[in-house]
């Protein structure tokens, strides 16, 4: 379904591709003839590689997506492609002319149910108990929404006569042409008078079914909520419940978008939702691996994201810390003591110590000194007022009042 595709991919990402979008006619000639394939395989394949996240488009060029580079190693970015495929199945296949964009859209909305039944009948439907079901939903959409349908729309009470027919006709056409879409995408197979799933279709509909019993299930109830609000909800959560909540909160959005979210706030001032922030795209897994590999080169993210690629490529998080500088290690450990100031214990502030890398306080402060963590002082302040040894406390004190005042 997506051969054709992945090669114009590596066409383009090899640098004999476009370079900026859309196909030109010149790139569309090279393209058939360095592959092999029609022009009319050439502007289909190139489709196919756009919504299945192939490539990407950043203004008007072309780059390769993150799924290209994981096609070969990774089935599940090739599930993820094809169902970002079957999700733009109504892009795939064009819309019949003459119809109303909105009853369009009607037909779209309807069409999950639709799948719904050819799930659960575990076999072929006919064209008639579909039809049925099409107009059915269409007109519940109308009665949800407190609708009078006038002109081309469907009717939301019985219609008699010309009416009928006119809505009839209508429905067919649009069921035949949502058919033919989810048949172009090779979710299903048409034959005399009747559709039938195939074990690809079948699966997506078990995925989106499983997604909307996800979202159900948030146990918080932060699923509506932006990203930073989310996260400050799951906090206090146990690590079970909060990540049943990131999967819950994720499983209502795009995962190109959730991840840019998270992502912004992690570059926030607030080190707890930095911290939460990158728990939360553990969940993502994958599809978020390019934009953390993305802000390596960012400070404040930098030993968040190493840490987080290492666990990703298999490490175990026992012993993902080894890929830490002393220097990244010692500015992780001065964000974490600034998340546990802002919204911690005492007493956790002070058993944080214990964590640090350096095995001594003198060690410690030494470092964390030269390291230029923006809430060093803060962090100091706050472990002087909480340790229970005076002498070390006083330490502590002196340790801030230099980096304040720039001295040694």
């Amino acid at each position: 379904m997506l051969a054709d595709a992945v090669r114009l991919a590596h066409w383009a990402a090899d640098g004999a591709g476009p370079g900026t979008a859309p196909l030109t006619s010149h790139a569309l000639e090279r393209a058939a003839a360095a592959l092999g394939l029609t022009p009319a395989q050439v502007r289909a394949g190139w489709d196919r590689a756009r919504l299945a996240g192939l490539v990407e488009l950043h203004g008007d060029t072309v780059r390769p997506g993150w799924r290209l580079r994981a096609w070969e190693r990774d089935d599940s970015a090739v599930l993820r492609g094809w169902v970002a495929l079957f999700d733009a199945w109504s892009l795939v296949h064009a819309a019949p002319r003459g119809i109303e964009a909105t009853t369009v859209a009607e037909a779209v909305e309807a069409v999950p149910q639709v799948l719904s039944l050819l799930q659960l009948s575990a076999g072929p439907v006919t064209v008639p108990a579909l039809l049925d079901l099409l107009g059915q939903r269409v007109a519940e959409l109308h009665e949800e929404r407190c609708e009078v349908a006038y002109g081309p729309h469907l009717p939301t009470t019985p219609a008699t006569g010309r009416a009928a027919a006119d809505a009839t006709e209508l429905n067919a056409l649009l069921l035949d042409w949502a058919l033919e879409g989810l048949a172009a995408v090779g979710a299903l197979t048409l034959g005399a008078g009747h559709a039938t799933l195939t074990p690809l279709g079948n699966w997506a509909v078990w995925v989106k079914l499983e997604q909307i019993c996800v979202a159900a299930q948030s146990p918080a109830g932060n699923i509506e909520q932006p990203a930073a609000d989310m996260l400050l909800g799951c906090a206090r959560l146990t690590p079970g419940p909060a990540r049943a909540e990131y999967r819950a909160w994720l499983a209502a959005r795009p995962v190109g978008s959730a991840v840019a979210e998270l992502i912004a706030v992690a570059r926030g001032e607030d080190a707890l939702l930095r911290g939460l922030a990158f728990e939360a795209l553990r969940v993502v897994g994958a599809p978020a691996e390019p934009v953390v590999r993305s802000v390596v080169t960012d400070a404040s993210l930098r030993p968040y994201a190493l840490l987080w690629l290492a666990e990703y490529e298999g490490a175990d998080p026992d012993d993902a810390q080894e890929v830490l500088s002393r220097e990244e290690a010692t500015w992780l450990w001065v964000d974490t003591a600034a998340a546990v100031a802002d919204h911690g214990e005492t007493g956790l502030l002070v058993r944080h110590l214990d964590s640090a890398v350096q095995g001594t306080v003198p060690a410690l402060l030494d470092e964390i000194r030269a390291v230029g963590h923006p809430r060093t002082v803060q962090v100091l302040v706050a472990l002087a007022a909480a340790h229970p040894d005076p002498a070390l406390a006083k330490a502590v004190r002196r340790a801030a009042f230099q980096v304040h005042t720039g001295g040694v």
